[in-house]
């Protein structure tokens, strides 16, 4: 059977000042397009998979063409929804060496934020899918979008379709009255892969690592053991917990690698790649899942390839601008065996 994965969530317009100037200093803004699950979709339809976004879109003019740019990388377009006034929007300020990124969002009332029960025909959307996957930036947006969010996840429960999550908490959004204690829980029972690191395990289910300090820029794998056994204990569905682990030395200089739990053994990726001259970071959680989900659907007995295959193509993400992981399997598959040199192919 060949593979077939949904994901379902908010795509917005990217608005991003030049090179690594400040809000105050830009006098114009790159455009692109980008969120979590339509990211996700993108690297598995650049990987030969059969990708389909779900979401809702105001109908103009720039949302039609958000949709002509998700379609040029081969996502899937035919179960998105139409209604609603506006695209959500997302500014961006990119950060260098002791200087963070900064976003501010743009978002409030977009099409998706007024999703209800109902608009999406999930019968038609699940026809022959064997992966769902969502984020917690969803259940975050609007009450409606939780409500949704759920309804998708019941309806691919009851048809068998693996669900997949990345617990991505987002401070900033859940700002409609409850909190991601009160609405993750729910979400997260029904989905059997869960993609967190230590800051979403605790604000989203109010997990917390044992006997780790994640703040000087080291982190120790063996420690998110409790975490992962935790998650598992909490959510008995769940099959496989996935932790990013990100260093952070400075803005432009990470180390990253991961961790995978079944249950019974804790996987660690082969390498720790020092990235340490990032292009752009924004999405490179999202081009880690969209690594491990074609990994473990090529490798469902491989465990640890599809894991080193997720940290090599999120590693080649920080290289790459904008939202989208714009990369090959063969690239990835090159940087895995241990070909970082970047020399020029030809």
């Amino acid at each position: 059977m060949s593979n077939k994965v949904i994901t379902f969530g908010e795509i917005m317009l990217r608005l991003a000042t030049p090179g690594y100037e400040r809000f105050a200093q830009a006098k114009e803004f790159t455009a692109t397009y980008g969120g979590g699950e339509a990211n996700v979709a993108v690297s598995l339809a650049n990987y030969g998979i059969d990708a389909s976004f779900v979401t809702r879109l105001p109908k103009n003019d720039i949302a039609r063409s958000c949709e002509m740019d998700l379609k040029k990388y081969g996502v899937n377009t035919e179960h998105i929804v139409y209604g609603g006034d506006r695209l959500g929007i997302y500014f961006l300020e990119t950060g260098a060496v002791s200087r963070g990124s900064k976003v501010v969002y743009d978002r409030a009332h977009s099409a998706i934020s007024q999703i209800e029960k109902g608009m999406i025909d999930w019968d038609k959307v699940f026809e022959g899918a064997n992966w769902f996957h969502w984020t917690g930036i969803t259940p975050a947006i609007s009450q409606g979008a939780a409500d949704v969010c759920l309804e998708a996840i019941k309806a691919a429960n009851e048809r068998g379709i693996t669900v997949s999550c990345d617990l991505n908490y987002r401070k900033n959004l859940w700002k409609y009255g409850k909190t991601a204690n009160e609405v993750m829980p729910e979400l997260a029972a029904g989905t059997d892969v869960i993609l967190g690191n230590e800051e979403d395990a605790a604000m989203v289910l109010g997990i917390h690592p044992e006997g780790v300090d994640v703040t000087g820029g080291h982190v120790e794998a063996d420690a998110y053991l409790s975490v992962s056994q935790q998650i598992m204990k909490q959510f008995p569905r769940c099959k496989k917990v996935i932790t990013t682990l990100r260093g952070s030395i400075n803005a432009n200089h990470n180390s990253w690698s991961g961790v995978l739990y079944d249950g019974k053994e804790l996987f660690k990726a082969n390498n720790t790649y020092q990235i340490t001259h990032i292009v752009d970071r924004v999405g490179g959680g999202d081009s880690f899942m969209g690594g491990l989900i074609y990994g473990l659907l090529t490798w469902p007995n491989d465990d640890q390839k599809a894991l080193n295959f997720a940290v090599a193509a999120s590693c080649l993400k920080h290289t790459i601008y904008g939202d989208y992981n714009q990369v090959t399997v063969e690239e990835v598959e090159k940087l895995m065996d241990g070909d970082a040199s970047g020399r020029v192919a030809r």
